[in-house]
């Protein structure tokens, strides 16, 4: 199925389960945006998003004082997406175990068990896409051609290839 055959939000949660990794982005208690590059664990059917991380690490602390975060995502010029929404913490031991992949004993040596291991999961509220993949990069790619041929700016149709969607239930 492609873009023109799903709904928006169908074509985003399409999108978002090609990537592996995000930049999870927090608020300082000073006020600052933080961004860290984070391995993504896994990505529902709700597009929520689910990180492990350190519980020693700043971005607990960013998140136990202000839960709205943004979630970035880019894959060359192809594809860019983000979502807005609200991260929890967990350390439910269920769901450690169905998330856990041993690659993750590189940060967390002691395993599943390891004491310092937490979940990020971020419940989706609103999310935003830019498609360029395929038949919407060749005409990308095209238009950008001719305009600087021509020395003009490029005719792209956003509504082919971006939306903003509702993720939220």
């Amino acid at each position: 199925m492609n873009a023109t055959e799903q709904n928006p939000t169908e074509h985003f949660h399409t999108l978002l389960k090609k990537f592996h990794t995000a930049m999870l982005v927090t608020r300082t208690q000073a006020g600052e945006l933080r961004a860290r590059p984070m391995a993504i664990a896994q990505i529902d059917d709700a597009c929520r998003v689910w990180f492990f991380s350190g519980r020693s690490s700043g971005k607990i602390d960013e998140i136990e004082d202000e839960t709205q975060v943004k979630v970035v995502c880019q894959q060359d010029h192809s594809i860019n997406l983000s979502i807005s929404g609200v991260a929890r913490l967990s350390r439910d031991p269920a769901k450690i175990d169905e998330l856990w992949n041993e690659t993750y004993k590189t940060w967390f040596p002691k395993g599943r068990n390891d004491p310092d291991l937490a979940l990020i999961s971020v419940e989706p509220e609103e999310g935003e896409y830019w498609d360029n993949e395929g038949f919407n990069r060749i005409k990308y790619l095209f238009e950008t051609a001719k305009a600087y041929a021509t020395g003009t700016r490029p005719e792209i149709n956003e509504g082919e290839q971006h939306a903003k969607v509702v993720l939220h239930g």
